[in-house]
């Protein structure tokens, strides 16, 4: 734990700093620590680790409801936001970074997609301590006030004990009234089957919609879609070293 001062928090998301989800967790870090918020100025999802190059980025102080955080509005991506936090916002670096809650999962592959875990892991890169955090749940209108207590109690395990270098927590909740506790967990091997949906404009243009579903391959008790799906919360750490380590041996005997 932080000792004689209250942890400095920065939060993000990819929802937009408008939505329900980031405000509830900006709650609840007002609760735990000094907290700053740097969130997309629209809604930024599926842009995964994007980062600004082709554009200006413009980053705005706002005032949106009431409490005792500063925040900050930003043109950008998700990890644009932890970018530009930490090098032109904050005098300090932050103790820790939280992001969503998500409206929506990001269990399994949807991992590489993610804004929300984007900018988790961008703040790992960072060097500072990261959690993302996801509801089941795509509503505008969900209920987010059952996560309250396990989003406080997982940011303090956090801020107490810290994480590993290179490692950041991925959070996801089902969408459920009674939550049956924590798991730790493996990602689950999954994908989405794709499909484009193809139209023309009145102009008679061709244009597509991405559509598909989400196919769970694993049948392991030990994944965060298991949990997901017998109503307890998954907590999965995520690597940001891509290198197949396992592999590297194999490989070099083709050359």
């Amino acid at each position: 734990m932080i000792k004689n001062k209250r942890p400095l928090i920065l939060v993000t998301n990819d929802d937009g700093i408008t939505a329900p989800g980031i405000r509830t967790l900006i709650k609840v870090m007002n609760e735990i620590g000094d907290v700053v918020v740097v969130a997309p100025d629209s809604p930024q999802s599926g842009k995964g680790h994007a980062i600004t190059l082709d554009a200006i980025l413009e980053c705005n102080p706002i005032n949106i409801d009431e409490g005792a955080q500063i925040e900050y509005s930003c043109s950008g991506t998700p990890a644009d936001c932890v970018k530009i936090a930490v090098n032109e916002i904050l005098n300090r670096k932050p103790d820790l970074c939280v992001s969503g809650v998500n409206h929506g999962s990001n269990s399994s592959i949807n991992v590489v997609y993610s804004g929300t875990m984007s900018a988790a892991i961008e703040a790992g890169i960072e060097g500072i301590p990261a959690v993302g955090f996801s509801l089941l749940d795509y509503s505008w209108k969900a209920d987010f006030s059952v996560l309250e207590k396990f989003i406080k109690k997982i940011t303090l395990q956090v801020l107490e004990k810290g994480l590993p270098d290179g490692v950041v927590l991925n959070v996801n909740f089902p969408k459920t009234k009674v939550l049956k506790g924590i798991k730790i967990c493996r990602q689950a091997r999954a994908n989405w089957v794709e499909e484009f949906d193809k139209r023309s404009n009145p102009q008679g243009k061709e244009y597509y919609w991405l559509t598909g579903k989400f196919v769970n391959l694993d049948k392991g008790e030990d994944t965060d879609e298991y949990a997901l799906e017998n109503d307890y919360i998954s907590i999965v750490p995520v690597k940001f070293d891509l290198t197949a380590h396992h592999f590297i041996q194999n490989l070099n005997s083709w050359f």
